[in-house]
């Protein structure tokens, strides 16, 4: 539940941020007839998600035995890559998210293009998607499918509400801060689904065990119940793990902490261009009593 909640959270509120950033950006310019552009896009790439997610939980069903433990194990591997490869490009692009996004947009009106302007949310909140579709696929196999459910159900709705809240002015909270906690929580939970995955690839023969136990703590910490079925769940804790597994868990875990704190985030400034055109429409209104008076 809790790594699902997580997920479905931090994935949630960036796309409600750029959907958050374009709308804010239209309605300062005056230009809220495009609000339902923006919207149309960012609910197709809504459902074509569902339907992305709907098609990989559905291509699972259809494995049994060392094929669907094969099918598991690449699909949390997959998971991993594209988790890590998203917070890398969150932590990298926040400094630059605001003025990218307000130049796209800007672009796509002065070109008089509403699929150009449609497909800025679109791609934005499908990427979202799919990536979500993914991560749930691989935490509900960690887990049980209702505490998957019930964590990424919640997850969005407190993802709308932040979102709602920050579009509105109502929330103001650190998004630098917010971004780098839920970053460092995600590294250990990809960690996590890295064990899943190799345990997985074992069960299907795909990867050498080497030594299979390298020791057994289930009798003092069991990962099937209580305490230690939920830090399976969420770190990946495995009480009789492989040597892999061993080994891998904290190459990942300190490689992936030590590259998140080593990355310098992008910085970018509205080009002279831009930022004219952004103030354009406050020294047309002052002009307009003197072409009056002429």
């Amino acid at each position: 539940m809790g790594a699902s909640l997580l997920i479905t959270l931090r994935e949630g509120l960036e796309a409600g941020l750029i959907l958050a950033i374009i709308l804010a950006y239209l309605k300062s310019a005056g230009l809220q007839a495009h609000f339902r552009t923006v919207l149309l896009g960012a609910l197709a790439a809504v459902l074509l998600s569902l339907i992305i997610g709907g098609a990989i939980f559905a291509i699972a069903g259809e494995f049994e035995g060392r094929a669907a433990e094969a099918f598991e194990g690449i699909m949390m591997l997959v998971a991993v890559v594209v988790l890590t490869g998203m917070i890398v490009w969150m932590k990298r692009q926040s400094a630059t998210l605001r003025n990218s996004l307000e130049r796209e947009v800007q672009q796509a009106i002065g070109a008089g293009s509403i699929f150009a302007l449609a497909l800025i949310p679109f791609s934005a909140v499908l990427r979202e998607g799919i990536e979500t579709s993914v991560f749930l696929y691989a935490a509900t196999e960690a887990s049980s499918p209702v505490q998957s459910t019930i964590g990424a159900v919640t997850g969005l709705v407190l993802a709308a509400g932040l979102t709602w809240g920050i579009y509105s002015g109502g929330y103001r909270i650190n998004l630098r801060i917010f971004f780098n906690v839920t970053g460092v929580l995600l590294i250990f939970i990809a960690a996590g689904l890295l064990i899943h995955g190799i345990h997985e690839l074992q069960e299907a023969a795909l990867l050498p065990v080497f030594i299979e136990h390298v020791w057994d703590i289930n009798n003092v910490l069991s990962d099937g119940s209580g305490i230690g079925e939920w830090l399976k769940a969420l770190l990946g804790y495995n009480g009789n793990p492989s040597l892999i597994e061993v080994i891998a868990y904290p190459t990942f875990l300190i490689g992936g902490l030590w590259y998140f704190f080593a990355i310098k985030p992008v910085i970018d400034t509205p080009t002279p261009e831009i930022a004219t055109n952004i103030q354009e429409p406050t020294p047309k209104r002052s002009q307009e009593p003197e072409q009056a008076t002429k």
